[in-house]
């Protein structure tokens, strides 16, 4: 993917990007694969090798060596998403996560999760930063794979992480150093999508970008 002639990630292109890490998930035909994150971390990987210059490694699955690294966390070591090291010492991790579908009854969960793993690591004297990204209107789906709802992302489920961003990330060690929560449009589905195999389907045909 190109970037903009200052070598540096432009919005443009981060939306670009996410459209790439969509239409990864529509060829793998689940949200689960690592298939949608590699274009999605290694492009942000790249970015920040970019700002960062020579003296800094950023390690992640999709960039460079295509992995992912531990750091040591105060509890326990944590695997996360992007690393940044200098002198071979993690000195930043970075967590994407690139929700798609049932959020509401993982909000919750989402949330606490990204509070105890940036507990873990910054009370180890590490920088953590978090980078949630969603689409504004999401298919929920039921154990038979059928859209029996939409969830539309609200003021409603930003309004915890907009009250964690007015906590003091010097006292508050779960509280990441920043925050990007990246809230993402798609065209609307047809009437007639009804299952998880429809909602894919309809966007292979009508708003994949890759062949």
């Amino acid at each position: 993917m190109a970037q903009s002639q200052s070598n540096q990630l432009t919005n443009k292109e981060f939306l670009n990007v996410i459209k790439h890490s969509f239409d990864a998930f529509l060829i793998k035909g689940t949200s689960r694969s690592t298939d949608k994150l590699k274009p999605l971390h290694g492009a942000i990987a790249q970015d920040i090798s970019v700002r960062l210059g020579n003296e800094y490694t950023v390690v992640s699955q999709g960039y460079m060596d295509d992995r992912e690294d531990c750091i040591k966390g105060r509890y326990i070591d944590k695997v996360v998403d992007i690393t940044i090291k200098k002198d071979n010492k993690a000195i930043a991790g970075i967590a994407v996560k690139f929700v798609m579908q049932n959020y509401a009854q993982n909000s919750n969960n989402y949330f606490e999760n990204m509070l105890g793993e940036t507990a873990n690591i910054r009370s180890n004297n590490i920088p953590y930063f978090q980078i949630f990204i969603i689409i504004d209107k999401l298919p929920y789906y039921n154990r038979d794979k059928r859209i029996t709802r939409w969830e539309t992302f609200s003021e409603h489920h930003i309004a915890k992480y907009v009250m964690l961003s007015k906590d003091n990330t010097d006292i508050c060690f779960h509280t990441p150093n920043k925050t990007l929560i990246y809230v993402v449009h798609l065209p609307e589905c047809n009437n007639d999508v009804e299952t998880a195999h429809d909602y894919i389907d309809y966007y292979r045909k009508t708003h994949m970008m890759l062949p």
